[in-house]
């Protein structure tokens, strides 16, 4: 089909599964939360302001808030640990069905909560300010009665910043507020809303009517001062920020199919940039399972390298200017104040993260841990980085802009240590501790390295391009003999072994192979690792994880880049099932159930799913 779906999405009830449909919200019973209170991953929409994000369960809880920023103390993260994480509810006291949407064009959440004396709205904002970003946190849950009469609570409960500090209530000459780990927190409500204060939270009792107007609003600082707004200022800067976001949006368009999802994951990559920065998260959560029985729950709170690469594409794609600039500023600044060699992430404040992680003790969702602050691949060697910085900034002068002296001498210098570093063995794109000659890390060096000669030649980068490109025809060479196996039609994961590894789907992509070499290969992939539209990361890794979403994206992109247009255009389609009621992906997905797994939303899987789209639709080549 060449149309997109209906701009409002559905839910798909009774199979356990929220999927992107088109026409309008169904209503359905929320009873998605399990005995231990956590609530079903494809449950989650998300808001955010620049700095930080939060996750809201269709239910009406905020299960994730880091507070004020997304890599600051998890005031409310009932999702890892249900009993002491904290969350800010908001639902009907009796009960009810409930249906959701975002305001077009915009991160700000509506929610409709249907029960059998009336109908009320709640449109949940993390506000953001007249010239941007507020220099507080700011979450309004404006309350709107529709029809009849319902009666609504409201609960702001902090956590502990999963077991990590304790909160209490402080009296001041304004009134209570929360302090928790050099967090101020203050409740804001209306005037004639019912407020009860305890030791450690705040309960807010409403009665809604047809036309009335209810809030719960919540401010925060941390290590600073707080700014007290007027809770009808509050009220009024949902409004605002509808108006800001539905401005973003209208900085670039998109009239080819799919458009909702396209939107949509443009949207979620900007709440992903981390705006006093330009970095751009992986995610916005730590240690979300990758599997049911646990062990890979990972922080992804940090600013890959690899995933600005692919987000630069699409945005440039889109003609988006401010958030590129930013982001190239960002990354060449911080790889200018550490080594010559590019490491895998940074924090996204720009620093080094701590090469070892601090295990939390609390429980993970449902149960499933270990929990993770911080993540180990921080100092592993992946040859993969290599073409993902030159893919960068080959693609920002493409666009017409100019590199500094300093930039182009560092990057000299990173191209000759991609010469010198090729022939190692890693951990490749995946992370792994065993360490191999990894083909999609060999062809991560060839990209660059032909990448570099090209912004040589163009006065950009000094240096030799001739060694570059010798280079370069060497690692060709060293594939083409190595990683090629005529018994299994395919390019191998790495020499000597016979299994197969999605990421080079990223090299039909780059231009190493559109021929009948990477078509078979296609094939290949999705014989062996194909599950439905989706496909896992490498051989053997249906028996310890789900399903990896941006590789089913990949997949139409490289079907669409070897020739294979319809095929492309006809997994698309089947994958517009992949996200959830509206419209969010998280990392991966289980093959039985559909069920998100893994930390979300997921920025890559977004930047996939973006990319594929703009792929198949020029059929860019």
């Amino acid at each position: 089909m060449d149309h997109a779906p209906s701009s409002t999405p559905a839910l798909q009830v009774g199979t356990g599964r929220l999927t992107w449909q088109g026409g309008e919200p169904v209503e359905a019973p929320v009873d998605e939360r399990d005995a231990q209170g956590y609530a079903d991953l494809r449950t989650y929409a998300t808001i955010g302001d620049g700095r930080t994000i939060g996750l809201v369960a269709r239910d009406g809880r905020i299960d994730w808030l880091p507070l004020p920023d997304l890599h600051s103390a998890v005031a409310f993260g009932a999702l890892l640990d249900a009993d002491n994480g904290g969350h800010v509810a908001l639902c009907p006291d009796e009960e009810f069905t409930a249906s959701r949407r975002y305001v077009e064009g915009t991160n700000v959440l509506e929610t409709t909560f249907r029960t059998a004396s009336g109908v009320v709205r709640v449109t949940d904002s993390l506000n953001t300010g007249v010239a941007g970003r507020l220099p507080w946190a700011e979450l309004a849950r404006r309350v709107d009665g529709v029809e009849g009469s319902v009666a609504m609570t409201g609960r702001i409960v902090p956590g502990t910043c999963l077991n990590t500090a304790a909160p209490w209530m402080h009296e001041t000459v304004h009134g209570q507020v929360l302090r928790l780990d050099g967090l101020t927190l203050a409740p804001r409500t209306l005037a004639d809303d019912g407020v009860e204060v305890g030791d450690r939270d705040v309960v807010v009792r409403y009665t809604t009517a047809p036309g009335s107007r209810h809030l719960l609003g919540l401010v925060a600082t941390e290590d600073e001062a707080l700014f007290l707004p007027a809770p009808a200022d509050i009220d009024e800067g949902v409004d605002r920020t509808v108006a800001n976001w539905q401005r973003w949006t209208g900085t670039f368009s998109w009239d080819g199919p799919w458009a909702p999802a396209v939107e949509r994951s443009a949207l979620v990559l900007k709440q992903l940039i981390y705006a006093p920065t330009g970095a751009l998260a992986a995610a916005a959560t730590p240690s979300l399972p990758e599997s049911a029985d646990g062990g890979k729950n990972w922080d992804y709170r940090y600013a890959w390298i690899r995933d600005m690469a692919y987000s630069l594409t699409a945005l440039f794609r889109f003609g988006v200017r401010e958030e590129t600039h930013s982001a190239m500023s960002w990354l060449l600044r911080t790889m200018q104040r550490f080594v010559d060699e590019p490491q895998v992430f940074y924090t996204l404040s720009g620093g080094l993260p701590d090469t070892e992680p601090r295990h939390l003790d609390v429980p993970g969702w449902r149960g499933i841990g270990p929990v993770v602050d911080g993540n180990a691949a921080s100092d592993q060697l992946q040859l993969g980085v290599f073409g993902d910085v030159f893919s960068i900034v080959k693609l920002y002068v493409d666009h017409g802009n100019v590199l500094d002296d300093a930039t182009g001498r560092q990057l000299a210098v990173i191209a000759d240590r991609a010469c010198d570093l090729w022939r190692s063995r890693d951990s490749g794109m995946w992370e792994l501790h065993d360490l191999q000659h990894y083909t999609t890390s060999k062809l991560g060096c060839w990209h660059a390295l032909q990448q570099a000669a090209d912004l040589a030649d163009v006065g950009q980068v000094p240096g030799s391009a001739d060694r570059w490109r010798s280079e370069a025809a060497l690692i060709r060479t060293w594939v083409d003999e190595n990683a090629w196996s005529d018994e299994r039609g395919a390019y191998l994961w790495y020499p000597g072994s016979d299994r197969l590894d999605a990421s080079i789907l990223l090299h039909a992509i780059s231009g190493f192979d559109r021929g009948e070499r990477m078509s078979s290969t296609l094939d290949a992939l999705r014989r062996e690792l194909g599950h439905g539209p989706h496909l896992y990361r490498y051989s053997g890794a249906a028996e310890e994880e789900g399903l990896f979403v941006a590789c089913s994206y990949w997949m139409v992109s490289a079907l669409q880049l070897v020739g294979r247009g319809e095929e492309a255009r006809a997994l698309m389609e089947e994958l517009m099932s992949a996200p959830n009621d509206v419209g969010l992906l998280a990392e991966m997905v289980d093959a039985g159930t559909g069920a998100f797994l893994g930390n979300l939303p997921q920025g890559l899987s977004h930047l996939a799913l973006l990319n594929a789209a703009i792929t198949v639709t020029t059929g860019d080549r």
